[in-house]
């Protein structure tokens, strides 16, 4: 209720803030490289990674630097490795899970998700959100059977440097309640692990956000990547 009065109280000064955001904030493609492959030598493992701009690694310039790039260079000495990255820019949930229903049915070992931020600038309430994740990962169990699913957590949308208050305020605090209903989801899920999207750590190694305020640079996909290849480890 706290968040619903909130946010009908701030709709004049989030109309105002938002479309300067989106006239103002520095606008990056997602990069350029192979989404779709083989790589490294061993224990053979398929990866799927689903989701938006993060998801597809906006903030840097190839794949090898992003999220995919990240976690294949993690692993890629210990597994031989067959992966697809679907994630597309602007996507929300109910978006990732029109593209999840389009893949023909198949199996991965390992499947990633990063979902969330476009939800939140469309003001999705966190208990609507999270039934559309609970639908997400159905689908993703049912169509490609994972031994493991890694969620993201939604990024503390407050700490943004390309959003000024109220509106970075009031998109913490839905980011906020939907990694709380994200992560009583996952703790009851057999085959699903999630990982915080900790801004307040980055900052203190001296990691900043990618040039446009709004989405990881290299070295935060780096850590990322470290922490999703060390769940799969733990897993095979």
């Amino acid at each position: 209720m706290f968040l619903k009065i909130s946010t009908i109280v701030l709709i004049p000064s989030l109309i105002i803030q938002g479309n300067a955001v989106k006239k103002n904030t520095l606008r990056l493609p997602e990069p350029d490289g192979n989404r779709q492959g083989m790589i490294g030598t061993g224990k053979s493992l398929s990866i799927l990674i689903l989701g938006d701009s993060a998801a597809a690694g906006v903030g840097v310039e190839i794949q090898e630097d992003a999220l995919l790039g990240a976690v294949l260079n993690q692993l890629k000495d210990q597994y031989e490795i067959s992966y697809i990255l679907e994630a597309k820019t602007g996507h929300t949930t109910g978006q990732v899970i029109k593209t999840a229903k389009s893949m023909s049915a198949q199996h991965f070992d390992v499947v990633i998700t990063s979902v969330g931020v476009n939800d939140i600038t469309k003001l999705t309430p966190p208990e609507n959100w999270i039934q559309k994740q609970q639908q997400l990962y159905a689908e993703i169990n049912q169509k490609f059977t994972p031994e493991l699913i890694i969620a993201a957590g939604v990024p503390p949308m407050n700490m943004f440097p390309a959003l000024p208050n109220p509106l970075a305020w009031l998109f913490g605090q839905y980011a906020k309640g939907m990694n709380k209903t994200l992560g009583k989801f996952v703790q009851k899920q057999a085959n699903m692990q999630w990982i915080e999207y900790d801004l307040e750590r980055f900052k203190t190694l001296n990691l900043e956000m990618a040039a446009d305020g709004f989405h990881p640079s290299k070295e935060i996909y780096a850590l990322w990547g470290e922490q999703v290849a060390d769940k799969i480890r733990q897993m095979f």
